[in-house]
């Protein structure tokens, strides 16, 4: 930096002068600063604008219970399935729990349970260990030695599906290995290793559990050691869960001969576990009753649940919980009951009434925003302003800076104004007995100076009285979706039901704002509210939107401002210090005459 003489031969407050100067000079750049600040200011608001859209939307979705396709069209087995269209109520609640999707007829019909869906599942029906040895090894617990081979397989599923852990046992070493048949590259079968040589005397059949289930097949095993026994189940109910053994294991006696049973046939590692499962059936009075049986090689299922329902007779599910006509069924015991499906008005009312406040509140801030006071002679803070005031004197002052960025706003009025008429216009295309919101007693409020408009009043009496009588039609006016062939976007619109059409002019409009503005921070919630929504803003307009543009420009223009402000400044001090310069020679000469002068006279 070149050194700067401050005054010391003029005397003069050149520091002053200078940064008065400048100041000067600094309004222009202060100007464009505060433009440039004012456009950040409105980005923020536009964003914040389509933040209160994207809630807006996700907020009444989740109230009404609906999913959203990419498309930003609501799902049509979405709307089938809401759950608060209907109520269904059981006579007993010991044989089901029932409840009921808007798809479900009203009416009543009688449920008779003759079984439920259960797993298959088996357990030791006695201490599985060899009298007075230790549970701590295999090979202490089943006195298996080095001869004893055994190779033991549990399979589950069919085809393409199955799956096997197979455990084996040789010269007392222990591996198992899990195979997915048909689930490699090429349609190969897929074969893992899950452990590998282990020594039997260091191996416990808890932890030969663990493989079992680490196996993850389909299989539960447990070892309960504290009363020796062993438990196995399928992870899920129905027949079509089966669960297969094959043990083709040689197990020796003390003598080293393979020990046989009453038949002469090779006893198995199986009938070592002493595995037992319950076989349903009835006695003599055919009353339902249970009798074990021995596990052997060979395929076992769960059970279906089995019953009837109206005049349908022996239906069969996999599951106790199911869907029958659109009511679910959570089945708990045997045994007849009815099933009642009715109306939910209360229901009905109560998610209408809370979309109608949702988009009051929404409608109040909008418009807030759009009338909201402009003060023109708050502009944005310079450094210097600021320097000189008290942080909450700035909190105040940027508060009515702010105010106003959007008075008025042509392009979030337009999202408001179509998203309101689109309330009021027909959906066309239905076959009930209403096609427009005011048929079921909902309205606007009349316009008041001053405002723009537009919150809904509801008539609580004239919309039950429609409820009552046509709850499937008030469903299809909100959610009603077009035939998939509808290509033209007008036709869509005009067959799409009044919450879904609603909700694409505001996602429609959020788009146009996102063009204008940007996305800020919260582009993850534009995607939970519409997953392309920021597709033709990063395909089109490459995630830069206007403003972005035209604060970049204002950020070039200062930085070339300030450039040339430095020269200036410079250049000041330039004429300065030559001006101290030549006062400092002149007054050294000054001084030079002076002191001759002096000694002529002395002489």
């Amino acid at each position: 930096m070149p050194v700067r003489i401050g005054g010391l031969a003029s005397g003069m407050d050149i520091d002053g002068i200078v940064s008065d100067l400048m100041k000067a000079e600094r309004t222009r750049t202060d100007k464009v600063t505060q433009e440039k600040t004012l456009l950040e200011w409105t980005r923020k608001a536009y964003t914040d604008v389509n933040k209160l859209f994207a809630e807006f939307i996700l907020k009444t979705r989740e109230s009404f219970g609906l999913t959203d396709s990419s498309s930003g069209f609501l799902v049509n087995q979405s709307v089938r399935g809401l759950k608060w269209i209907r109520r269904a109520t059981v006579g007993d609640a010991g044989v089901a729990d029932v409840s009921a999707r808007a798809g479900a007829a009203n009416g009543a019909n009688e449920l008779t349970v003759t079984q439920l869906a259960a797993n298959w599942s088996a357990a030791s029906s006695d201490g599985i260990s060899a009298a007075g040895q230790s549970r701590a090894s295999l090979a202490s617990q089943f006195g298996l030695t080095d001869e004893d081979v055994v190779h033991l397989a549990i399979s589950t599923g069919a085809g393409t599906k199955e799956q096997k852990v197979q455990i084996t046992i040789e010269n007392g070493m222990a591996s198992v290995t899990k195979t997915s048949y048909g689930t490699g590259e090429g349609g190969e079968d897929s074969v893992i290793s899950l452990l590998s040589g282990k020594d039997i005397s260091e191996l416990s059949l808890k932890e030969l559990a663990s493989q079992i289930n680490r196996a993850d097949i389909g299989v539960t095993a447990s070892y309960e050691e504290s009363i020796d026994r062993l438990f196995l189940q399928t992870n899920q109910t129905g027949a079509e869960n089966t669960v297969s053994f094959s043990d083709e294991s040689v197990l020796h006696d003390e003598t080293g001969q393979p020990i046989l049973d009453e038949n002469g046939n090779a006893v198995s590692f199986l009938s070592k576990l002493k595995l037992k499962y319950d076989t349903m059936g009835t006695d003599a009075q055919g009353r339902p009753i249970q009798t074990p049986v021995d596990v052997l090689p060979g395929t076992y299922a769960g059970r279906d649940a089995v019953f009837d329902f109206g005049a349908a007779r022996g239906i069969t599910r996999p599951s106790n919980q199911f869907t029958v006509n659109d009511i679910d069924f959570d089945l708990k015991a045997v045994g007849r009951t009815t099933v009642q499906v009715d109306t939910d008005e209360d229901a009905v009312m109560e998610k209408i009434t809370e979309f109608q406040s949702s988009y009051n509140e929404l409608i109040d801030k909008i418009d807030s925003l759009l009338r909201e006071e402009e003060y023109r002679d708050y502009p944005p803070l310079t450094t210097e302003q600021k320097s000189g005031m008290a942080e909450k004197e700035i909190e105040l002052w940027e508060d009515k800076a702010k105010s106003g960025l959007l008075r008025n706003d042509s392009l979030v009025g337009q999202v408001m104004q179509k998203a309101r008429l689109g309330l009021y216009e027909k959906v066309k295309g239905l076959d009930g007995s209403f096609d427009q919101l005011t048929e079921i007693g909902i309205t606007t409020e009349r316009y008041a100076a001053g405002t723009m408009g537009g919150r809904l009043e509801i008539d609580e009496s004239k919309l039950r009285e429609a409820i009552r009588k046509d709850p499937d039609s008030i469903v299809d006016l909100l959610f009603h979706q077009p035939d998939p062939g509808v290509a033209d976007e007008t036709e869509k619109r005009q067959d799409t039901g009044l919450v879904g059409r609603m909700y694409g002019d505001m996602i429609s409009g959020m788009k146009d704002i996102i063009v204008k503005a940007g996305p800020g921070e919260d582009a993850k919630l534009y995607r939970n509210v519409n997953s392309t929504m920021l597709l033709d803003f990063v395909t089109k307009h490459s995630s830069i939107s206007m403003l972005d543009e035209s604060i970049s420009d204002y950020e070039e223009k200062v930085y070339r401002m300030g450039l040339r402000l430095a020269d200036k400044e410079e250049s000041y001090w330039k004429k300065f210090t030559a001006m101290e310069t030549a006062l400092d020679k002149m007054n050294s000469q000054s001084n030079w005459l002076m002191q001759q002068l002096g000694m002529k006279s002395g002489n």
